[in-house]
């Protein structure tokens, strides 16, 4: 028998109550338009939390190293030039992903437990494809000045943001700040087991979605024509593309 403990580190923490409650509810079928329900609520909700408008948010079945993934895979393609600042072992996870992608990186690294400079990050290229940074870095607790990287991008350069560790726990304005890509985790600030990485685009990025990512799993079009249907999916009815963790939905729209 396991007994309690008070998770003191960065992650997972203690679920609330409520949290743990909504675990035991009943199990649903992927498709029960009961759940179906529960799974709209859990993404609007969600856009609450990333202050965003973004249809295309929703929970990606996995932990937070699934929604970096899927944050990438989608919209890099061989050759584009990204710009990562990497300041904690998070944004080196960053630089793996979106060179396994193909993309032709350009680090701006500051020593881990110091901020990243914003002027350095945009100066590091004159065109990225993307900029890419970790909004609170969970390896040394250090927090990034994101606002000012949005507010001053180049025209067509995607601002992608890991706030694993900062949604739900210090401010953050996802529309006002002008990121195009988040993703967050559930172990964190949210209160919730590890499971789930809620995921958000902008119509921008959307725009930019690869027609067939390296990875099946975490295609967004084809997940988000399940999770969001009409709304995030493109139009029409849903389509199934893998078994949703129920129980984990469940235990987010608590």
């Amino acid at each position: 028998m396991l007994s309690d403990r008070l998770l003191m580190g960065p992650g997972p923490c203690n679920p609330y109550p409520e949290v743990v409650a909504a675990l035991g509810r009943p199990m649903l079928g992927h498709l029960d338009p009961e759940f179906l329900v529960v799974l709209d609520e859990t993404c609007q909700r969600l856009r609450s939390v990333f202050q965003t408008g973004n249809a295309l948010t929703l929970p990606i079945s996995g932990t937070g190293s699934a929604g970096m993934e899927a944050a990438f895979v989608n919209v890099v393609k061989p050759g584009d030039e990204v710009v990562i600042g990497v300041n904690g072992l998070f944004g080196e996870r960053m630089v793996d992903v979106a060179k396994r992608c193909g993309a032709v990186v350009t680090r701006v690294d500051a020593e881990w437990g110091t901020p990243l400079d914003p002027a350095a990050v945009l100066a590091a290229h004159p065109n990225p494809a993307i900029i890419a940074l970790v909004h609170a870095e969970t390896s040394t607790g250090v927090r990034n000045d994101v606002a000012p990287i949005g507010a001053a991008k180049p025209d067509g350069a995607l601002l992608l943001v890991d706030c694993v560790t900062s949604i739900a726990g210090i401010e953050l304005d996802v529309d006002g700040w002008g990121i195009d890509i988040a993703y967050a985790g559930t172990q964190k600030c949210l209160g919730v087991p590890p499971g789930l990485a809620p995921l958000t685009y902008s119509e921008a990025a959307r725009q930019r979605i690869v027609d067939k990512p390296q990875s099946w799993y975490l295609d967004l079009s084809q997940i988000a024509a399940y999770t969001s249907g009409g709304e995030g999916g493109g139009g029409g009815a849903r389509r199934y593309h893998h078994t949703a963790p129920i129980s984990m939905i469940f235990a987010l729209h608590a």
